[in-house]
């Protein structure tokens, strides 16, 4: 079982810009190392922002289109292969070791922001 992190103040959770999208394009990403998936995300006013998750064990790109999602938006660009991810999509563990995509429980404006 893993440790608690330690400590973080509220200062660095505030660093954080999350933020509600919609995905408005998917598709498998064949030149990863690992299994992942090529998201296009619409965050409103914000813009498209490109993602690459490792979700494949639990959903398939037609899955996803029109799904929202709730992301870190304020990491640096990371190149993965020949793609740039420029948010990152948050998800968190089952009992199957698979990632399953976090959400709004109800319907959310795209870019709205998480608190």
């Amino acid at each position: 079982m893993k440790q608690i992190l330690p400590s973080v103040s509220f200062d660095d959770l505030s660093k954080l810009d999350l933020r509600i999208g919609t995905i408005i394009r998917a598709e498998y990403f064949a030149e990863a190392k690992k299994p992942a998936i090529k998201l296009w995300i619409d965050f409103g006013s914000l813009g498209i922002k490109k993602s690459s998750a490792q979700i494949t064990h639990r959903y398939s790109p037609e899955m996803l289109v029109n799904r929202h999602v709730v992301a870190v938006i304020n990491f640096p660009p990371k190149q993965i292969a020949n793609f740039i991810s420029e948010c990152f999509v948050l998800g968190a563990i089952n009992q199957q070791n698979e990632v399953v995509l976090l959400h709004p429980e109800f319907t959310a404006v795209n870019g709205g922001e998480v608190k």
